[in-house]
């Protein structure tokens, strides 16, 4: 069985819309895109680089195959980006639609019916395993299916107050163990986080003292 992982920008608030543009999803007005821009560094880009260096298939929303079709498979193997082009245009493709029709970018397969259903069946199979890069209403139907086994998150030091937000309302209750952390020169957060059981819960509350326990306190007082 394959792990499901979440590779995900988030600002500080859990704002997830649009890090890398201003058109990238102006969805309900958002005014933010491409807030990333000014905290990207060569660190980054080689946690990037890590993540994406050994085999693994993508699962993608529409909004972001989309995006992603126009852009990386005319990336040349020169160019700066040419050795991550290479690999997200050579793997395989889920791709999470109930609009598409066609898929013209190489590798891609459309995913339709029962969305949860089908991606236990892909996370069953044999096989590298599953990136999901944007595809923020993909990432909402994982989450309420509990399907998600790893995040590796890009927390950056910025608030935005509005805009489409990695865990939203349907998130399921669950525990996660963070297995790897460190910052960039700009102050970037990578942390990767696994899945880790249920929400454990306590409380910090003194228990109320017993009769017995108040009459000894009183003596004590009163020296006795």
């Amino acid at each position: 069985m394959r792990k499901l992982i979440i590779l995900s920008f988030i600002t500080l608030d859990g704002v997830m819309q649009a890090p890398g543009g201003p058109q990238e999803d102006p969805t309900g007005g958002f005014k933010y895109g491409g807030w990333t821009a000014g905290y990207w560094d060569d660190f980054l880009g080689g946690v990037m680089g890590q993540q994406m260096a050994g085999p693994f298939d993508l699962l993608l929303g529409r909004k972001t195959y989309e995006i992603f079709a126009a852009h990386w498979p005319y990336v040349k193997s020169d160019d700066q980006d040419g050795p991550i082009a290479g690999k997200l245009n050579s793997a395989k493709k889920y791709v999470v639609s109930t609009t598409l029709k066609k898929l013209d970018w190489s590798n891609s397969t459309l995913v339709k019916g029962d969305i949860a259903q089908e991606i236990k069946k892909l996370n069953a199979q044999n096989g590298p395993e599953l990136q999901v890069h944007g595809s923020g209403n993909l990432i909402q139907t994982l989450l309420k299916n509990d399907l998600v086994d790893e995040f590796r998150l890009k927390i950056f030091p910025i608030t935005i107050g509005t805009g489409k937000r990695l865990f939203s309302d349907g998130t399921i209750p669950a525990g996660f163990k963070l297995v790897d952390s460190k910052t960039s020169t700009t102050g970037v957060i990578v942390a990767n986080y696994e899945r880790a059981g249920n929400v454990k819960t306590g409380s910090f509350a003194l228990e109320t003292p017993t009769e017995a326990e108040l009459a000894r306190r009183k003596r004590l007082e009163e020296g006795n």
